[in-house]
C-alpha cells in the first residue's frame, strides 16, 4: 500500500516552513524537517529553525536530534524519515516533508550508493586540506563536485570514498520509489523577490543573536567542525577569529546565500523535469 506524502520544496527564504504549517493545519498533517542542520541542538538562529510560535501547534520532527559535536548523514535521515512517515501515517495524519537540503530529498526518493565506510581511506584524508579534497573530487568526478559544498569536508570525504570504490559517484535512479504517492508543492518566487527576502532575513539574524549563537557553538566544537555547519557559522567564525570585520558579515552572508539559492533554483528545474512533470 502506497503511503501518501506531501513535499514542500523551494529555495532558501521562499517560505517553506510557513507553507508546510498551513498545509498541516488544513490537512491534519505533521511536518518532517528535511534540513541537514536543523537536526542540531542550539543551532536555531543560523538555521532559521521554526520557533514554537511559528509551528502553531503542528508537530515537527527531526529538530534537535543531535549535538553539534556529532554528525548526521543522509543515510540516517532516510532511516528516520521512513520511520516517521510510517508512524505519522499510522496515526491517520499526512506526513509533510519540508526543507532545503535537496540531497536528502534525493536520498529518500532515489536511494544512496551502497558503499560501506572505508576507515583507512578516511584516516588518510583527515590531514588533507579541504581545498585539496575538493580538487580531488572535481578531478575524478566533475558532476558530483558541482553538486557539493566545497567547504563541507564530511561530504567531500564521502564522495572520495565512493569514488575509490566505484570510480565515480553513480547518479541515483531517475525513477522515484514506488511505495510513496508524492504530492509536490514547489515554491518559486521571482529571483528579485527572493533576493529581497533573503537580505531581510539575514539582517534580522544579528539582533536575534546570531553572533552569540555561533560563539557558543564554536566554543563547543572548534573551528574545523564549525566550518562544516554551514555558511552562517563559517562566516561568523571568520569574524570571531579576527579574519573579517563586523561590517563585512551581512554583505558576505547575503552574497554567499544568494549563490546557494541560485543552485537551489537549478535543482528545482531538475526536480520538475524528473518528478513533477511525469
Amino acid at each position: 500500500m502506497k503511503r501518501k506524502i506531501l513535499i514542500v520544496a523551494g529555495p532558501t527564504a521562499s517560505g517553506k516552513t510557513a507553507r508546510a504549517v498551513e498545509e498541516a493545519l488544513a490537512r491534519k498533517g505533521e511536518v518532517i524537517s528535511v534540513d541537514s542542520r536543523q537536526v542540531y541542538r542550539g543551532m536555531d538562529v543560523g538555521t532559521e529553525k521554526a520557533t514554537p510560535l511559528e509551528r502553531r501547534g503542528v508537530p515537527h520532527h527531526l529538530f534537535d536530534v543531535r549535538e553539534p559535536e556529532e554528525t548526521y548523514s543522509a543515510a540516517e535521515f532516510v532511516a528516520d524519515a521512513e520511520r516517521l512517515i510510517e508512524e505519522i501515517s499510522a496515526r491517520g495524519k499526512l506526513p509533510i516533508l519540508a526543507g532545503g537540503t535537496h540531497y536528502y530529498f534525493d536520498a529518500l526518493l532515489r536511494g544512496l550508493p551502497e558503499v560501506p565506510p572505508n576507515e583507512k581511506l578516511r584516516a588518510g584524508l583527515e590531514t588533507v586540506p579541504t581545498e585539496e579534497l575538493y580538487a580531488r573530487v572535481r578531478e575524478a568526478d566533475a558532476r558530483r563536485a558541482a553538486e557539493l559544498d566545497p567547504k563541507n569536508r564530511r561530504r567531500l570525504i564521502r564522495a572520495l570514498e565512493i569514488i575509490e570504490a566505484k570510480g565515480a559517484v553513480p547518479p541515483r535512479s531517475a525513477s522515484p520509489r514506488a511505495d510513496y504517492e508524492v504530492e509536490w508543492i514547489l515554491l518559486e518566487p521571482s529571483r528579485e523577490a527572493l533576493r529581497v527576502r533573503l537580505d531581510s532575513r539575514e539582517a534580522s539574524k544579528f539582533p536575534r543573536g546570531l553572533v552569540e549563537e555561533v560563539r557558543r557553538i564554536r566554543e563547543r566544537v572548534g573551528d574545523a567542525r564549525l566550518n562544516e555547519l554551514g555558511l552562517e557559522y563559517r562566516i561568523v567564525g571568520e569574524y570571531l577569529r579576527g579574519e573579517r570585520t563586523e561590517e563585512s558579515l551581512l554583505p558576505a552572508l547575503s552574497a554567499k546565500l544568494w549563490q546557494y539559492a541560485r543552485r537551489q533554483y537549478a535543482w528545482l528545474r531538475k526536480l520538475r523535469d524528473e518528478y513533477v512533470a511525469r
